[in-house]
């Protein structure tokens, strides 16, 4: 898909682009400036506009489309746009916000298809009922949710992209570990991120929530988990399982991770999920990379830039 993530060092940008995120700093000289994240289609990309005022913030605030000229820039070993020319889009210009978000590849309606397969898988009553209520409960907003602002899966579905991909990873590694338990892990793998539904604004300049900033999506679900179990009058060992799993799942506590893991099926759903993180990550950056050369720096993976081999 060609766009402004697949442009080179050196290339000239001519074209509308959704601004993702829009932050006011200060320059060390006091001179107030903007950091832009713009987006199309292909991806994002960096960008600043300098000696900002007033205007400027109210014409260029996230969600907003823009028309921007410039060229894209080699910035300490990551791709950012320079721009020469920018303005807002004007009312009679044919372009729309769905032109320009990011999506999972897959459709989420086949997305949510596979999800309710391996919830046919889960057999211990109680955490079949649990997961399924709560994710009837935010049904729509599971289908449509980035999984994060920025590092992974952070586009229009990423939040289902994210978790069908580490439930085939789950079922794989559940067959080659039948010690165990695949409903405790599966719905680990379920509920572990749609706190993200409540912590975040949503698909299109996506921001923290205010419950997302003071609470965080991990202690959401927890809360939600002791809803539904109230909800369905359970009180059984499964509740404080599920808990445990949602409350671990980042894994260290200075990863945010409340506790670390303390049941097998917890250790599991940590590494399934930092798996797939990287390896989302790995994928869009290597995809637009030539063969024999060097991905961008990655600052989720320590930033560190990656070789793309010339072998097949």
């Amino acid at each position: 898909m060609e766009g402004i993530a697949t442009l080179k060092v050196g290339e000239p940008v001519e074209q509308y682009l959704l601004i993702k995120q829009a932050t006011k700093g200060v320059t060390t000289m006091g001179k107030p400036f903007m950091t832009l994240i713009l987006q199309d289609k292909s991806g994002s990309i960096e960008a600043k506009l300098w000696d900002t005022g007033e205007e400027q913030q109210q014409l260029y605030p996230a969600g907003n489309i823009v028309h921007i000229g410039g060229e894209i820039q080699d910035y300490r070993g990551k791709m950012q746009l320079r721009i020469k020319q920018i303005r807002p889009i004007r009312v009679d210009e044919p372009i729309s916000v769905s032109d320009l978000i990011q999506s999972s590849e897959t459709p989420k309606e086949q997305l949510y298809e596979e999800i309710q397969q391996f919830l046919f898988d889960i057999k211990n009553p109680a955490i079949s009922r649990i997961t399924r209520t709560i994710i009837k409960k935010h049904e729509e907003a599971f289908m449509t949710f980035p999984a994060a602002t920025k590092n992974h899966h952070e586009y229009a579905s990423g939040l289902i992209d994210h978790v069908t991909s580490m439930m085939r990873l789950g079922k794989s590694i559940a067959d080659l570990y039948p010690e165990l338990n695949r409903d405790l892990l599966y719905a680990g793998i379920l509920l572990h991120d749609i706190g993200k539904v409540i912590e975040l604004s949503g698909p299109v300049a996506t921001v923290y929530t205010t419950k997302g900033n003071l609470l965080g999506h991990i202690s959401i679900m927890v809360t939600e988990i002791e809803l539904a179990a109230q909800e369905l009058q359970l009180d059984c060992e499964e509740v404080m399982l599920l808990q445990h799993m949602v409350l671990s799942h980042h894994g260290k506590e200075e990863w945010g991770s409340p506790k670390k893991p303390m049941i097998q099926e917890a250790e599991i759903l940590h590494y399934i999920d930092n798996i797939d993180a990287k390896m989302n990550t790995l994928k869009r950056a290597l995809s637009k990379t030539e063969p024999g050369e060097f991905t961008e720096r990655l600052f989720a993976l320590d930033n560190r830039a990656f070789y793309k081999p010339t072998i097949d």
